[in-house]
């Protein structure tokens, strides 16, 4: 039986490598060369810089991508030239969630390659960011440090997250955990996601997209995990964020495209928002004289919350079946839907 190459194109350590490769090995022949990859600058880190090669560095990476049929992680040299420079390329698994974007950047969308993304394997470390985000402003975490800078000793009153009202559109894996976790300490949750597939539990109610306004005036905590699609552009946008009482507080670990950042801006500096939690930006890394940094009542996160030290292990687990489903002919999970755009 021919062994079909597989080629790591993205850092991890050489323990993943060896369950990858222990995991089929008579039936795939792993490349891994991790001299020519980036190095992580921290766990799980598969965006840093790329070294610099020599002509015969990159001579030997450019034939290993050449000779991949499967790949885990696109090319990180000449991404846009994946397609022409790997002709036997059938499949490549994302070890990121939200690529509709970067496969529209990298000339894939819309091609006959097989891609899966990594969607469900954030979402404990993403549903603990919104967990903290709503129990920062809930605790009055803004008015405690600034007190404590101060060296104030004031009393006050503070709130609970059970019995409040959270809106949280889109409920896929991310999704389902966050209403899981949030209607485990008393929070009320209501869902909005675009098919009609029974809510996950922990959402006591789902609404359509002509539905969502009428539940913003009463809305607590307006969580985002939408992907980035032509219909979710500017879906928060100044008339709909003008819905929101002044107690709410808006989180996005979705995509900074849902929001319009101006108008989030001036409602937060004139009070018209309790608070707000981003870890995704319309431009990103966020510019240094952006309004966010210096306001009180925002948590910036640079695009972080879903990383945490067990996410590789998650991924290669994922791969494997993965792998496994592709050799085997069977159905694979997380397919990319590229009409979709995730």
């Amino acid at each position: 039986m021919t062994r079909k190459p597989l080629l790591i194109a993205s850092w991890l350590d050489q323990s993943h490598v060896d369950r990858i490769a222990a995991a089929e090995p008579e039936r795939v022949d792993v490349m891994y060369a991790p001299d020519l990859l980036p190095r992580p600058r921290y766990e799980a880190d598969h965006y840093a810089p790329g070294p610099s090669l020599t002509d015969a560095e990159r001579a030997r990476w450019r034939s290993m991508v050449a000779r991949a049929e499967i790949s885990f992680d696109f090319d990180w040299e000449r991404p846009a030239e994946m397609l022409a420079a790997a002709p036997n390329l059938r499949w490549v698994q994302s070890p990121s969630s939200g690529i509709g974007p970067m496969l529209e950047r990298i000339g894939v969308m819309g091609s006959k390659l097989t891609v899966t993304n990594a969607a469900g394997i954030h979402a404990q470390p993403l549903a603990e960011f919104v967990l903290m985000a709503a129990l920062y402003f809930a605790k009055e975490m803004p008015r405690l440090e600034a007190w404590k800078r101060n060296r104030e000793w004031v009393r006050f009153c503070g709130y609970e997250l059970a019995g409040s009202r959270m809106l949280l559109i889109g409920l896929g894996g991310a999704g389902a955990r966050v209403a899981k976790l949030s209607d485990a300490i008393g929070v009320e949750v209501i869902g909005h996601r675009r098919s009609h597939a029974p809510p996950p539990p922990g959402v006591c109610r789902t609404v359509s997209a002509e539905e969502i306004d009428a539940e913003l005036p009463n809305i607590d905590y307006l969580v985002l995990i939408a992907p980035d699609t032509a219909e979710t552009k500017n879906m928060f946008d100044r008339r709909r964020l003008a819905l929101l009482p002044s107690r709410a507080v808006v989180i996005n670990i979705g995509r900074g495209s849902l929001l319009e950042e101006p108008a989030l801006i001036d409602m937060l500096s004139a009070g018209r928002l309790r608070g707000a939690a981003l870890d995704v930006f319309a431009k990103e890394p966020l510019p240094a004289d952006s309004p966010f940094w210096s306001m009180p009542n925002v948590i910036v996160s640079p695009h972080s919350a879903s990383t945490v030290v067990q996410e590789n292990d998650r991924i290669v687990d994922l791969f494997i079946d993965n792998l496994r489903r592709f050799l085997d002919g069977r159905p694979m999970v997380n397919l990319f839907d590229h009409s979709r755009r995730y």
